[in-house]
Protein backbone atom coordinates (compact mmCIF):
# COMPACT_ATOMS: atom_id res chain seq x y z
CA UNK A 1 0.00 0.00 0.00
CA UNK A 2 1.01 3.83 -0.73
CA UNK A 3 0.59 5.96 1.77
CA UNK A 4 -0.36 9.15 -0.07
CA UNK A 5 -1.68 11.60 3.28
CA UNK A 6 0.24 15.36 2.58
CA UNK A 7 0.77 14.42 -1.18
CA UNK A 8 -1.07 15.50 -4.22
CA UNK A 9 -3.94 12.66 -5.43
CA UNK A 10 -2.20 10.98 -8.43
CA UNK A 11 -4.48 12.80 -11.53
CA UNK A 12 -6.31 10.44 -13.85
CA UNK A 13 -9.05 10.99 -16.54
CA UNK A 14 -11.34 8.20 -17.12
CA UNK A 15 -14.76 6.50 -18.68
CA UNK A 16 -17.25 7.01 -15.58
CA UNK A 17 -21.05 5.91 -15.81
CA UNK A 18 -22.46 9.47 -14.46
CA UNK A 19 -25.74 9.72 -11.62
CA UNK A 20 -27.75 10.06 -14.73
CA UNK A 21 -26.82 6.62 -16.33
CA UNK A 22 -24.84 8.72 -19.06
CA UNK A 23 -21.41 7.66 -19.88
CA UNK A 24 -18.83 9.97 -19.88
CA UNK A 25 -15.54 9.61 -21.80
CA UNK A 26 -13.27 11.97 -20.16
CA UNK A 27 -13.72 12.18 -16.87
CA UNK A 28 -11.39 14.01 -14.91
CA UNK A 29 -9.74 14.06 -11.09
CA UNK A 30 -8.83 17.54 -11.75
CA UNK A 31 -12.35 18.49 -12.95
CA UNK A 32 -13.20 18.44 -9.24
CA UNK A 33 -10.68 21.08 -7.94
CA UNK A 34 -11.84 23.31 -5.80
CA UNK A 35 -14.58 20.41 -4.07
CA UNK A 36 -13.65 18.24 -1.38
CA UNK A 37 -13.46 14.29 -2.79
CA UNK A 38 -13.92 11.17 -1.23
CA UNK A 39 -12.31 8.27 -3.67
CA UNK A 40 -13.97 5.24 -2.56
CA UNK A 41 -12.29 2.05 -4.45
CA UNK A 42 -14.01 -0.85 -3.55
CA UNK A 43 -13.28 -4.81 -5.16
CA UNK A 44 -16.12 -5.04 -7.52
CA UNK A 45 -19.81 -4.90 -8.65
CA UNK A 46 -21.81 -7.54 -8.37
CA UNK A 47 -20.17 -8.51 -4.63
CA UNK A 48 -21.80 -8.89 -1.31
CA UNK A 49 -20.01 -5.89 0.98
CA UNK A 50 -19.71 -3.29 -2.09
CA UNK A 51 -23.15 -3.02 -2.13
CA UNK A 52 -23.74 -2.04 1.35
CA UNK A 53 -21.06 0.60 1.42
CA UNK A 54 -22.28 2.57 -2.09
CA UNK A 55 -26.05 2.03 -1.02
CA UNK A 56 -25.06 3.67 2.19
CA UNK A 57 -22.56 6.75 0.55
CA UNK A 58 -25.99 7.09 -1.94
CA UNK A 59 -28.41 7.25 1.36
CA UNK A 60 -26.16 9.75 2.73
CA UNK A 61 -25.05 11.50 -0.07
CA UNK A 62 -26.96 14.81 0.79
CA UNK A 63 -24.60 14.99 4.04
CA UNK A 64 -21.34 15.08 1.69
CA UNK A 65 -22.82 17.49 -0.98
CA UNK A 66 -24.20 19.83 2.15
CA UNK A 67 -19.99 19.66 3.05
CA UNK A 68 -19.06 20.73 -0.57
CA UNK A 69 -17.56 17.30 -1.32
CA UNK A 70 -17.90 15.01 -3.77
CA UNK A 71 -17.74 11.51 -3.66
CA UNK A 72 -16.06 8.82 -6.83
CA UNK A 73 -16.54 5.22 -6.58
CA UNK A 74 -13.87 3.27 -8.09
CA UNK A 75 -13.22 -0.29 -9.37
CA UNK A 76 -11.86 -2.35 -11.85
CA UNK A 77 -15.08 -3.19 -13.45
CA UNK A 78 -16.03 -2.02 -16.96
CA UNK A 79 -18.44 0.65 -17.43
CA UNK A 80 -20.76 -1.81 -19.01
CA UNK A 81 -20.82 -3.51 -15.79
CA UNK A 82 -21.06 -0.45 -14.04
CA UNK A 83 -24.24 0.51 -15.82
CA UNK A 84 -25.72 -3.00 -15.60
CA UNK A 85 -25.17 -3.23 -12.17
CA UNK A 86 -26.72 0.25 -11.71
CA UNK A 87 -29.86 -0.96 -13.79
CA UNK A 88 -30.28 -4.03 -11.91
CA UNK A 89 -32.93 -3.89 -8.72
CA UNK A 90 -31.46 -3.43 -5.42
CA UNK A 91 -33.48 -7.11 -4.45
CA UNK A 92 -31.18 -9.25 -7.25
CA UNK A 93 -28.05 -7.84 -6.16
CA UNK A 94 -28.16 -4.28 -8.00
CA UNK A 95 -27.42 -0.84 -6.51
CA UNK A 96 -30.09 0.48 -8.15
CA UNK A 97 -29.26 4.47 -9.90
CA UNK A 98 -27.09 5.82 -7.24
CA UNK A 99 -26.44 9.15 -7.72
CA UNK A 100 -22.77 9.95 -7.78
CA UNK A 101 -20.02 8.59 -10.71
CA UNK A 102 -18.70 4.82 -10.93
CA UNK A 103 -14.94 4.97 -12.76
CA UNK A 104 -14.41 2.28 -14.93
CA UNK A 105 -10.28 1.08 -14.33
CA UNK A 106 -10.39 -1.67 -16.36
CA UNK A 107 -6.75 -1.44 -17.06
CA UNK A 108 -6.18 -1.27 -13.11
CA UNK A 109 -3.36 1.67 -13.62
CA UNK A 110 -5.34 3.75 -11.40
CA UNK A 111 -5.72 1.41 -8.92
CA UNK A 112 -1.83 0.56 -8.85
CA UNK A 113 -1.06 4.43 -8.70
CA UNK A 114 -2.95 4.89 -5.79
CA UNK A 115 -1.17 1.74 -4.24
CA UNK A 116 -4.40 -0.47 -3.44
CA UNK A 117 -4.71 -3.15 -6.00
CA UNK A 118 -4.46 -6.36 -4.33
CA UNK A 119 -2.96 -9.37 -5.55
CA UNK A 120 -3.00 -7.57 -9.04
CA UNK A 121 -6.77 -8.20 -9.68
CA UNK A 122 -8.90 -5.79 -7.78
CA UNK A 123 -9.01 -2.91 -5.38
CA UNK A 124 -8.77 -2.78 -1.75
CA UNK A 125 -11.41 -0.86 0.13
CA UNK A 126 -9.57 2.38 0.20
CA UNK A 127 -11.18 5.71 1.23
CA UNK A 128 -9.09 8.77 0.74
CA UNK A 129 -10.28 12.39 1.40
CA UNK A 130 -8.81 15.03 -0.89
CA UNK A 131 -9.16 18.72 0.10
CA UNK A 132 -10.07 21.58 -2.33
CA UNK A 133 -6.20 21.69 -3.61
CA UNK A 134 -6.41 17.84 -4.59
CA UNK A 135 -3.71 17.21 -1.98
CA UNK A 136 -5.15 13.63 -0.26
CA UNK A 137 -5.72 14.71 3.52
CA UNK A 138 -6.86 11.21 4.97
CA UNK A 139 -6.69 7.41 3.72
CA UNK A 140 -7.86 4.21 5.38
CA UNK A 141 -7.72 1.16 3.92
CA UNK A 142 -9.77 -2.39 4.68
CA UNK A 143 -8.96 -5.63 3.83
CA UNK A 144 -12.14 -6.83 1.29
CA UNK A 145 -13.99 -8.78 4.29
CA UNK A 146 -14.41 -5.52 6.20
CA UNK A 147 -17.11 -3.18 5.03
CA UNK A 148 -16.13 0.29 6.23
CA UNK A 149 -17.93 3.14 8.12
CA UNK A 150 -19.57 6.13 6.04
CA UNK A 151 -20.40 7.61 9.22
CA UNK A 152 -16.84 7.87 10.12
CA UNK A 153 -15.81 9.52 6.60
CA UNK A 154 -18.46 12.17 7.11
CA UNK A 155 -17.07 12.88 10.49
CA UNK A 156 -13.29 12.80 9.10
CA UNK A 157 -14.36 15.50 6.38
CA UNK A 158 -15.90 17.36 8.94
CA UNK A 159 -12.58 17.56 11.23
CA UNK A 160 -10.72 18.66 7.98
CA UNK A 161 -12.99 21.45 7.17
CA UNK A 162 -13.24 21.97 10.88
CA UNK A 163 -8.87 22.48 10.95
CA UNK A 164 -8.99 24.59 7.35
CA UNK A 165 -12.01 26.78 8.88
CA UNK A 166 -10.47 27.46 12.20
CA UNK A 167 -6.86 26.53 12.40
CA UNK A 168 -7.52 24.21 15.31
CA UNK A 169 -6.42 20.58 15.81
CA UNK A 170 -9.15 17.64 16.17
CA UNK A 171 -8.27 15.25 19.09
CA UNK A 172 -9.42 11.83 19.37
CA UNK A 173 -13.08 11.22 18.94
CA UNK A 174 -13.53 14.48 17.84
CA UNK A 175 -16.87 15.34 16.58
CA UNK A 176 -18.97 18.45 14.76
CA UNK A 177 -19.43 20.87 17.55
CA UNK A 178 -17.22 19.11 20.50
CA UNK A 179 -14.38 21.46 21.06
CA UNK A 180 -10.61 21.60 19.25
CA UNK A 181 -7.42 22.58 20.42
CA UNK A 182 -5.72 25.56 19.42
CA UNK A 183 -2.38 24.30 18.19
CA UNK A 184 0.55 25.06 20.33
CA UNK A 185 1.87 23.48 23.47
CA UNK A 186 -0.39 25.39 25.44
CA UNK A 187 -3.23 24.51 23.65
CA UNK A 188 -2.99 20.78 24.08
CA UNK A 189 -1.96 21.37 27.65
CA UNK A 190 -5.08 22.79 28.56
CA UNK A 191 -7.28 20.64 26.75
CA UNK A 192 -5.53 17.81 28.21
CA UNK A 193 -6.31 18.82 31.27
CA UNK A 194 -9.58 19.00 31.25
CA UNK A 195 -9.93 15.37 30.80
CA UNK A 196 -7.74 14.59 33.54
CA UNK A 197 -4.92 12.92 31.63
CA UNK A 198 -1.85 15.16 32.45
CA UNK A 199 -1.47 16.67 35.49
Amino acid sequence: MTVLVTKQAPPFTATAVMPDDSVKDDFALTDLRGKYVALVFYPSDFSIVCPTELLTIDQWIERFHERDCEVVGISVDSHFTHRAWKRTPIEQGGIGPIRFPLVADLSKQITRDYGVLADDAVALRATLLLDREGVVRHQVVNDSDLGRNIEDTLRTLDALRHVEAHGRMCPANWEEGSESIEATPAGVTKYLRKFSLTS
